[in-house]
């Protein structure tokens, strides 16, 4: 099939059936032989998507293809993390969906739009800035700050006091992302809290190492102290 000659709907179903392999690695060479133009917008409706590979195999396209954009042009780039910032704004009507956590995964891979625009991610978890109401909007943008600071920890440093506070969340997904920001960050004050967290079993669902997984708050606190071991070496 000639890629470059598939549009609308075509296009969507054909986007589609790349986000369902369930050897997704193996056909991200296919998504990188679009033109970013034209399947950034059949990515953007699957981050709405009701199932859960689809959408975070969407997160993780739109990742790689804006980062690859943003090296040939930065504008284009900025442009749709515009969109992802709007779809987050509430004169958008709506709820922004995977956009945190889109925005993460792009800031994750490449530096210089992660430089622009590390904190506006960051503040949709600030309670002085563009705090997101919805739980379950929290929940991504956590994931979104975790998958940035993994790969730019330097970039958010001055984030820990917005994000300690999530480590006692009645959430285990809040707690966990929560503690995985904070080992990455190196946060000497929330070591304590870890400690307790590394005893907790509560598990959620979430996308972590290219794979959907269940995890447990345990888990998570015991790579964050681990983090801030490795550090301390």
């Amino acid at each position: 099939m000639n890629m470059q000659e598939l549009k609308g709907r075509s296009l969507k179903r054909w986007v589609r059936k790349l986000l369902e392999s369930s050897d997704f690695p193996a056909v991200l060479p296919e998504f990188r032989s679009f033109p970013p133009r034209k399947v950034i917008n059949p990515l953007f409706s699957f981050l709405y998507d009701t199932n859960d590979q689809v959408r975070w195999h969407a997160i993780t396209a739109m990742g790689i293809i804006v980062a690859d954009l943003a090296d040939k042009d930065m504008e284009s780039a900025r442009i749709i993390l515009r969109r992802l910032m709007w779809n987050l704004n509430d004169e958008s009507g709506g709820i922004g969906w995977g956009s945190p956590e889109a925005m993460g995964e792009i800031l994750a891979r490449h530096k210089g739009l992660a430089t622009e625009y590390a904190n506006i991610l960051l503040s949709y978890i600030r309670e002085d800035g563009n705090f997101q109401e919805h739980a379950l909007m929290q929940r991504g943008v956590l994931w979104g700050i975790a998958r940035l600071v993994e790969k730019s920890p330097g970039l958010l440093s001055d984030a820990v006091p917005h994000i300690v506070g999530f480590l006692s969340s009645s959430d285990p997904a809040k707690r966990g992302f929560a503690a995985r920001i904070m080992g990455s960050l190196h946060s000497k004050e929330a070591g304590e809290r870890i400690l307790r967290l590394s005893s907790d079993e509560s598990e959620f669902s979430t996308y972590l190492d290219g794979a959907l997984r269940s995890c447990s708050v345990k888990q998570m606190a015991e790579w964050a102290l681990k983090k801030m071991q490795e550090q301390r070496d």
